[in-house]
This record gives structure tokens, C-alpha cells and sequence, in this order.
């Protein structure tokens, strides 16, 4: 795609891919076919919407050079022409309390609905407690009962997730993933982290920071582990480094933590410290990695590699600290903004898009998170 750069266009852009510009450079249009096939721009409104007759001739140079010169219709200018109003919706995670990190997917949302603004597209937010199945499950109803055009799902509670999914399967209504996805079901798209992929990441920093010998530690604070799809997938991924590539010769020890209330995690990490003295690394799978950093400063150990998810504000204060050593970011923003367009694309045009979208995996340090923000 030819970017304008014509001063006085109203390209937007997000972080790191185009949106849409009303006035592309080079971007050919039927006049400039019909001028190459020596036919009126008619001829070629007909071909191209399949309308009216045209000799076979002329239809087959039309296309051939309508392919040549890589024209696409405009789908800006169509979606601006069209009456229809679109609805979607987006079910996710509520971003308060500990939570937060949910709000960054809202941002995403929001910056795609702004580039939005000229179209008949409509985004209601729906959000459902993170720690109640039942909420989730109301919540799904809530969003059916709206027979919206499109759905985006962060399908973290698994069992619930693919019952909705089902749903919305046997009523035709197409949805796109982001955060993770369920292989079991017939999502549009998934746009997000490779989370196995995400979770060597973490490995890899770990052993090339950590002594051969010592053991490190898998931190899961997670309600109901089995089934929170990503943090599995996450630990799986780290433990898989070490049986194929690792340097380190201690033991990978993994932790699951229900109750993520501070106490509790310090509870939990005091009986581990104080039973082995041989720790020298945790993994945190979430993005509650300043519940362990908290604990690290507070007893004096910040000899330990620590590695975790997101940049969230306390994460990032621990980070510049020195008390966590890296941050994996997923680009939150991003995967709901590119969601977004998808299902714009794909409900004014059946655009198929990409079914997987893996974004990069951020490696942040204190030395480089000035840029993330």
C-alpha cells in the first residue's frame, strides 16, 4: 500500500502499522484502466462490478490489466458510501483493582474507534468479573441479546469462553480473538503473543542471567490455573527451554498460587525461600510480578533474577529499581486496535484476514522502557 505524503492528508496511523488515507499516492484508479485499455470508464465500472454485458475480449484485457497495475476497490470510500451500520462488540476482562492490566486493551479500542469516526461503526465495551465463572457467563448473554455484526473475545476463562463461542458459531456471528485463543473453536482471527513462544523468551533471559547450578522457581498466581489457557501455555514454554537448550542444571520448581492477596503470596514465597537456599531466579507467568518484587525488596533479595509480564506501572517501578530484571510486553493496545480493523474489513468486504497474528515479543529493561512509553 503507497503511503500519501501529501501534507495536507488526514492519514492515521497507530504505533506500528497504517490505518487508512483518503488519498493514496499511486494507488491506480478506473480511469487510469480504461485509459490503458483504450475503453470508456464505464466499460470498466462494468467489469469490475460484474454488471452489464462486455464482449469477452474486452473483459479479459480489462481484468489483465486492472491486475497489473494492482488495483483494489476503495474500501474506505465504500464503507463511507454505506448506509448499513455496523455493531460490534468487545468482551473482556474488567480493568479495576488489581486488574489494570485490562485498561490497556481499552486504550486500543479506543484509538481504533477515533480512526472510525468518518463510518456507521458502532464498539460497546462489555466487561465481566475475572474471578466470577457466573459473571462471565451473564455477561455473554448480555452481549448476544445485543446481535451485534462482530465480536472481540479475550477468552481467558476457557470452559466458558468455548460455550459462548459455540453460540456464536451456530448464529453466524463472526468474532475475533486477542490475549489467547482456543484452538477448539471457528474464531475469524487471533491477533496476540505466541504465549509458549513468550514463555522460552522468558527461560532464555533467565538462564543466560542465572548461575548453572541454581534452581529457579515458575510463579503462577492464577484463581484456576487449568483453566487460564495463556499462563499454561506461558509455563509450558519456559520449562521446554530448559529440556532442549538450557544451560542451567538446577531444578525448575513451579508454583501455583490460588490467592493472590500480598499475604498470601508472601506466605507462600517465605516457606520456598526459607526451605531452599538454592533459588536463584523466578519466573512470574502474569502481570502480578510486583507482588514478588515487593516481597524480594522487603526480605533483602534482590540477588534473584526476576522476570515477568506487562507494563504496568508497579511492574515498571520495580524494573527501573533493579528488583525485576526484564519485563515481556504483549502490546495490548495494539492487539485490540488491529482487531478492530479486521472485523471492520471483514464485515464490509469478507476480507479473510490472517487467521494467526502473532505480534513480536517485547523484551523491556531499565534501560530501554523510557521508549515504550
Amino acid at each position: 500500500m503507497a503511503f500519501c505524503d501529501k501534507s495536507e492528508c488526514e492519514c492515521r496511523f497507530s504505533d506500528s502499522f497504517f490505518i487508512f488515507c483518503m488519498s493514496q499516492v499511486n494507488a491506480p484508479r478506473i480511469k487510469d484502466i480504461a485509459l490503458k485499455a483504450g475503453v470508456s470508464i464505464g466499460t470498466v465500472d462494468r467489469v469490475l462490478h460484474n454488471r452489464g454485458e462486455v464482449a469477452r475480449e474486452t473483459r479479459e484485457r480489462i481484468l489483465r490489466i486492472a491486475g497489473e497495475m494492482h488495483y483494489s476497490p476503495n474500501l474506505m470510500a465504500r464503507a463511507l458510501k454505506s448506509k448499513k451500520k455496523l455493531q460490534l462488540v468487545a468482551l473482556l476482562p474488567d480493568a479495576s483493582g488489581e486488574n489494570e492490566f485490562w485498561a490497556r486493551h481499552r486504550n486500543g479500542l479506543d484509538e481504533a474507534m477515533k480512526s472510525f469516526e468518518p463510518f456507521n461503526l458502532s464498539l460497546e465495551v462489555i466487561s465481566f468479573d475475572l474471578h466470577q465463572d457466573d459473571d462471565f457467563l451473564l455477561k455473554s448473554e448480555t452481549v448476544l441479546a445485543l446481535h451485534p455484526d462482530g465480536i472481540l473475545l479475550a477468552p481467558i476463562l476457557k470452559y466458558q469462553s468455548q460455550q459462548f463461542c459455540d453460540k456464536l458459531t451456530g448464529q453466524g456471528i463472526p468474532y475475533v480473538f486477542f490475549d489467547s485463543f482456543i484452538d477448539e473453536t471457528a474464531f475469524l482471527s487471533y491477533t496476540g503473543e505466541d504465549a509458549y513462544q513468550s514463555g522460552r523468551v522468558g527461560a532464555q533471559l533467565i538462564d543466560y542471567g542465572t548461575p548453572v547450578d541454581k534452581d529457579i522457581v515458575v510463579v503462577n498466581l492464577a484463581r484456576d490455573l487449568a483453566n487460564t489457557l495463556h499462563l499454561n501455555d506461558r509455563t509450558q514454554g519456559f520449562l521446554s527451554y530448559f529440556v532442549d537448550s538450557g544451560m542451567n542444571r538446577g531444578r525448575q520448581l513451579c508454583l501455583e498460587i490460588k490467592n493472590s492477596e500480598y499475604s498470601r503470596v508472601v506466605e507462600v514465597l517465605d516457606e520456598i525461600m526459607t526451605s531452599n537456599g538454592n533459588i536463584g531466579a523466578i519466573f512470574v507467568t502474569s502481570s502480578k510480578a510486583h507482588k514478588v518484587a515487593r516481597f524480594l525488596e522487603q526480605h533483602g533479595r534482590t540477588d534473584v533474577v526476576l522476570v515477568g509480564y506487562d507494563l504496568l506501572d508497579r511492574n515498571v517501578s520495580y524494573l527501573r529499581q533493579g528488583v525485576i530484571r526484564f519485563l515481556i510486553s504483549q502490546r495490548p493496545a495494539e492487539q485490540t486496535e488491529r482487531c478492530v480493523r479486521k472485523l471492520f474489513d471483514y464485515l464490509l468486504s469478507d476480507k479473510q484476514p490472517v487467521r494467526m497474528e502473532y505480534l513480536p515479543v517485547d523484551v523491556v529493561t531499565s534501560e530501554n522502557v523510557r521508549y515504550f512509553f
